[in-house]
């Protein structure tokens, strides 16, 4: 328990003033621990980045594998939709922090190392979602995927900006129909 709040609170102050300007003592102040506790799990910052990185690779692979287990390619779309929508609209922010950290300047690199890592693994489950859209027997798999996921983002980082009066559902639903229409 006191890991995970750690995390949670390591993002959030990660966000509010980058990971450079961040310090372990701000951490432990945001997640209502002692300094000497936060070192018992983590050596330094750069340690709880490559945890939280880590920690983002295993839900991505996770997703991913849950969703290759549904019964059809459509549904497996479907599943990487709905997870991936609910996962921003319950935490916004921590989609925020990987977007900006998947982006961070190359010349960070002690941030573009740990951005690198999450890049490559994001690659790999890519060819797994272009694997679907070979099941569904898209004529560019490759680039189908591109535009779903592509889609997929622009309403996670729409939604985590401006997260009031989004119509989230409806442009799921719209997004998921439009791509499993046509393969109906």
């Amino acid at each position: 328990m006191a890991k995970e709040k750690i995390r949670a609170a390591a993002i959030e102050v990660f966000i509010e003033k980058g990971f450079h300007k961040a310090s372990i003592d701000d951490v432990a102040k945001k997640a209502g621990i002692s300094k000497g506790l936060l070192y018992n799990y983590f050596k330094g910052k750069t340690d709880l980045l490559a945890e939280l990185v880590h920690t983002r690779k295993e839900e991505i692979v996770q997703v991913m594998e849950e969703a290759v287990r549904q019964a059809s390619p459509k549904e497996q779309l479907l599943y990487i939709a709905e997870h991936a929508l609910r996962s921003v609209e319950r935490q916004p922010h921590v989609y925020r922090f990987y977007l900006h950290l998947q982006t961070h300047p190359e010349a960070d690199e002690v941030v573009s190392a740990y951005s690198q890592t999450l890049k490559d693994e994001m690659a790999r489950q890519a060819e797994v979602q272009a694997e679907i859209f070979r099941n569904l027997n898209a004529a560019r798999p490759e680039l189908e995927s591109l535009q779903f996921s592509t889609m997929l983002h622009g309403i996670m980082l729409m939604y985590s900006s401006y997260p009031n009066g989004f119509p989230l559902e409806e442009l799921k639903h719209d997004m998921v129909t439009s791509f499993i229409n046509r393969y109906a």
